[in-house]
């Protein structure tokens, strides 16, 4: 029988010290694709992806840059892609932030080896100006019902701060029940000091990364339509939902329009991971949403936007706990209980 999913790739912030040496662990019948992307590296004169998953020693200064990071995440989800089994048939693919670079390879609308050249030439321009920085803040609560109030506070203080003389902040990624800011130091800060410390974890800095999907950003879009040309992209194999919740259709999609959200709107506008996932769900009814590794943090914004989809009529965590001791609705590959339900 078979099962159909919607496939969510990850994004930056994914392949942390636990995930050293996942490529190894997971993909040895996969070396033929990792050695492929290992040329492309070397080309470049850049370490390759095979030496730096196999490395003795994680450090966050350097496995947090858009340099490193980026490529290894891409390897290893697109080799978790190829190993799905069987009797999973995907009907649309979506993922979060730099995951859309991700999702446009596994979805076919890129080549694995362009996928690949697409995701280091922006890790590459993204850590070469590293223009701004992001922090990470909860606005539902750990019930995780809904709170519109609540979030319509935090943005407006957002926007508040945004207004000031010397101040840069904007929304970055609407993640579940998490608010990414982007913003430059002074912005950063004054959002820092307006709001409650929550659990001694936030409002959280994120290491090495830049004021990502923010008009901050033209700079490096602007490189990066550069580089990357319109002929790389061809109509996709598989339905994408992209980080406005719209689906480009295979056999329907104008790839300059793709070419243009890809290097333009989704680098410099807010990118709302929630709405891509409320789409995936309300329009493809899968039977599984699966999360490819590396890491599994993804899966509890994916749980989260799905009780604020109130998909099966979940409305809070407790909601989805019980889909989800029912019937297993999400599956996360980086999880070593999970990962076998669907390799």
């Amino acid at each position: 029988m078979t099962r159909k999913a919607v496939l969510i790739c990850p994004g930056r912030g994914t392949y942390n010290a636990d995930e050293l040496g996942y490529l190894g662990r997971h993909h040895g019948a996969r070396a033929d694709m990792i050695a492929r992307f290992d040329a492309i590296r070397a080309e470049a004169s850049w370490e390759t992806v095979t030496a730096l998953d196999s490395a003795e020693k994680y450090s966050v200064a350097r496995y947090s840059r858009g340099d490193v990071a980026s490529p290894l995440i891409y390897a290893c989800s697109l080799a978790d892609t190829a190993a799905l089994a069987d009797d999973i048939e995907l009907v649309a693919v979506t993922g979060n932030s730099m995951g859309w670079y991700l999702a446009l390879a596994a979805g076919g609308a890129l080549t694995p080896e362009d996928g690949f050249r697409v995701v280091d030439t922006m890790g590459g321009l993204m850590q070469e100006h590293l223009i701004g920085g992001q922090l990470v803040y909860p606005w539902l609560g750990d019930d995780w019902r809904t709170d519109k109030a609540r979030k319509a506070e935090l943005l407006a203080l957002v926007e508040d701060i945004n207004a000031r003389d010397g101040q840069t902040l904007h929304l970055s990624i609407d993640l579940g029940g998490m608010l990414v800011l982007a913003g430059d130091e002074a912005g950063l800060k004054a959002y820092e000091a307006a709001v409650p410390p929550i659990g001694g974890r936030f409002p959280m800095r994120l290491a090495n990364h830049a004021a990502f999907h923010t008009q901050l950003q033209e700079p490096v879009a602007e490189k990066g339509r550069a580089a990357l040309p319109a002929t790389l992209f061809s109509q996709p194999e598989k339905p994408l939902v992209d980080g406005r919740g719209s689906v480009w259709w295979p056999h329907a999609t104008d790839t300059q329009a793709l070419w243009r959200y890809t290097f333009g709107t989704q680098v410099c506008e807010p990118y709302d991971f929630t709405a891509a996932i409320r789409t995936a769900a309300r329009e493809f009814a899968p039977d599984l949403f699966i999360v490819t590794g590396p890491g599994a943090t993804l899966g509890g914004a994916v749980a989260q936007s799905l009780v604020l989809a109130e998909w099966r009529g979940m409305t809070d965590k407790a909601g989805f706990e019980a889909v989800q001791d029912e019937i297993g609705l999400l599956v996360s590959m980086g999880r070593a209980d999970q990962r076998g339900r669907v390799t």
